[in-house]
């Protein structure tokens, strides 16, 4: 057996040698920053899990919720698009009257039907005056 200290020399304790918990002692302070760590780790999981379910609830909630502001965005987004239809309608509408006036009978019923279709549109579509 090589020369050891007398402190680590394995010596028989009670049927035991005492070299283990010798090494155990002397590594006890390295590991209890490990343990430490380790500790915290665990005490601050439930936490933290708790944490992110809040905030995935308070995702869900904001996507499931709409805002006065996001529903007034999509209320102008409708009547803008409404008003182009309306502005799309009637300058086709100008195109096949201006044919319809020249003697085309298909144009005459291609302004009717636009006209009709403005017609339903119409009260949807906010007027401002000039």
């Amino acid at each position: 057996m090589p020369d050891l200290p007398a402190g680590l020399r394995a010596q028989k304790i009670g049927g035991m040698t005492r070299r283990p918990i010798v090494l155990a002692l002397m590594f006890a302070p390295l590991l209890s920053g490990c343990v430490a760590s380790s500790m915290v780790g665990l005490a601050t999981a439930p936490v933290r899990a708790g944490a992110r379910a809040v905030n995935t609830t308070a995702d869900v909630y904001d996507r499931v919720t709409v805002s006065q502001s996001e529903r007034d965005e999509k209320r102008g987004r409708q009547m803008r698009q409404r008003e182009e239809r309306y502005g799309r309608l009637s300058r086709d509408y100008d195109r096949a009257r201006n044919r319809c006036e020249h003697g085309d009978e298909d144009a005459c019923e291609e302004a009717r039907g636009l006209y009709g279709q403005m017609s339903d549109l119409r009260p949807s579509v906010p007027y401002e005056p000039d």
